[in-house]
């Protein structure tokens, strides 16, 4: 398989019908008129990443590439590439308004539907969203999109749209000027390179700081607080029960894709690693070259021979871990990996993750980490939600997450 495609479904954009891989080390989704007017404004000379006072009734909020945003009122449509701002949308209050993902909508929102299935009154309805990208191998948004869509915000990385084909910066100007404002963030995912023209004034967060900028702009700051709170205490309970770091697992995570494993380092920095990173366990291929371009067959992954082998995508997304395990047991080297032979190789998540996935995700993987210390993970079977565990096994409040998502009271 090629980078460019490798690139396409690591950007979040391929369709599992078209039968693509997934890559691992790659980030990748005129003047002013009466409508402009209508919907924002942006503050030119604002520092990105620097945090703004949230004015009344306040939809103001700033983050690079493109600084500081204000909108004039609640935004009643938006157009989202990733899944990290789809979840986000949902987090703050603002799931409705979603107009779009830059992929096969099916694919994207059944992933959100598998956590989703646990939260009581959260959903997300995807089956009339516009597709972005155009698919068939290629990463390819036409311009005219945005304007027949009409968004309120474009909530996505301007920088990331700019590096698709047939986009230049001007492009970007125009979008935001003839139809509505970009707010977006996805190069630290991985703190990977935008393209040459945004270098200057981009800037790196964690999955965390860009939902409290998202929420800023939301007007919906004490929801992302409350959700933050439980991530707090998520990551507390987590560092409270980790073994020692002798008795912690060696850690592969990636993709297998036509007997081909695509490598991604645990402990590298970006929040596509915001589920795994905080567990410290011993990242298989440090020291090594692994990471977005790298590829190991089986006689090479044997060599490095992790304890614990986590398929991304695997809830209820692009690949069916299941069946993935059983084609490696099969192989006469695969199935001498020491994952496959103690039951260690699980579905894993999605890279590409807004706060309500993390929160889900973080357990997820610490389950599957550490059975001894956080109990442990159950069968999964492709195409079914995240799996209900019971309450005592459960490492945060259900509850305490549905409350907040819907605004209520504490």
């Amino acid at each position: 398989m090629d980078l460019n495609r490798r690139r396409f479904v690591e950007l979040g954009v391929g369709a599992a019908a078209a039968g693509l891989a997934g890559c691992t080390g790659s980030d990748a989704e005129d003047g002013p008129t009466e409508t402009t007017e209508r919907r924002s404004t942006a503050t030119a000379g604002t520092e990105p990443g620097t945090a703004t006072p949230t004015p009344a009734p306040g939809y103001s909020a700033s983050m690079a590439p493109v600084g500081e945003v204000t909108l004039e009122s609640a935004p009643s449509s938006l157009s989202v590439y990733s899944l990290l701002y789809a979840d986000m949308a949902v987090a703050y209050g603002y799931g409705d308004a979603v107009n779009s993902l830059g992929f096969d909508a099916a694919a994207g929102g059944n992933t959100l539907d598998a956590y989703y299935e646990r939260l009581n009154g959260v959903s997300f309805d995807y089956e009339d969203l516009a597709q972005l990208n155009s698919g068939s191998g290629e990463i390819r948004v036409e311009k005219e999109l945005f304007y027949e869509l009409d968004s309120d915000l474009h909530l996505m990385d301007p920088a990331l749209i700019d590096s698709f084909d047939g986009w230049e910066r001007a492009d970007i100007e125009e979008i935001a000027a003839n139809v509505g404002p970009w707010f977006g963030n996805v190069y630290s995912r991985t703190h990977g390179q935008p393209p040459e023209g945004w270098r200057e004034e981009y800037e790196y967060y964690t999955l965390w700081d860009i939902s409290e900028r998202v929420a800023a702009l939301f007007g919906a700051s004490e929801r992302a607080e409350r959700l933050a709170a439980v991530h707090d205490d998520l990551i507390a309970t987590i560092e409270a029960g980790l073994p020692p770091e002798s008795e912690r697992p060696s850690v592969a995570e990636g993709i297998f894709f036509d007997g081909t494993f695509y490598p991604s380092k645990i402990n590298a920095p970006g929040f596509g690693n915001a589920h795994v990173r905080p567990l410290g366990a011993t990242d298989a291929f440090a020291g090594t070259d692994a990471g977005f371009g790298t590829t190991y067959d089986y006689e090479t992954l044997l060599e490095v021979d992790p304890d614990v082998i986590l398929h991304q995508y695997g809830i209820n997304s692009y690949y069916d871990v299941a069946s993935i395990r059983e084609t490696i047991a099969n192989d006469p080297v695969g199935g001498e990996l020491a994952a496959i032979r103690n039951d260690r190789f699980y579905p894993s998540a999605t890279p590409v993750q807004g706060p309500l996935m993390n929160l889900f995700q973080l357990e997820m993987t610490a389950k599957q980490l550490y059975p001894e210390q956080f109990g442990e993970w159950p069968e999964y079977e492709h195409g079914d939600p995240y799996p209900e565990l019971p309450e005592a096994e459960r490492l945060f409040d259900r509850d305490r997450v549905a409350d907040a998502v819907a605004g209520d009271a504490e």
